[in-house]
């Protein structure tokens, strides 16, 4: 059975985020005020085959932490559910 998986990757909290950092000096100019905390990271959808929902997460959760991240700078998860392309 295919699930529709996400996985995010994000820079973990105390490592410098130069791209979040712009785009949060960005907002103002732009009309976006109030924003704070602005941080940037990676999306990654995709169908993975598995016998149920669970070892679809467990296959996403691997693929993230040995592939997708560096897990001494960055943080992944995967969720299992609606994908970017809408594929159920």
């Amino acid at each position: 059975m295919n699930f529709p998986v996400t996985v995010t990757v994000t820079l973990r909290e105390g490592i410098a985020d130069p791209e979040g950092a712009t785009i949060e000096r960005a907002l103002p100019a732009l009309g976006f005020e109030g924003v704070t905390h602005v941080r940037a990271g990676k999306s990654f959808h995709m169908m993975i085959d598995a016998v149920d929902e669970a070892g679809a997460l467990e296959k996403a959760t691997a693929l993230a932490q040995r592939l997708l991240s560096n897990p001494v700078i960055e943080n992944s998860s995967a969720r299992v559910g609606d994908s970017a392309w809408g594929v159920a």
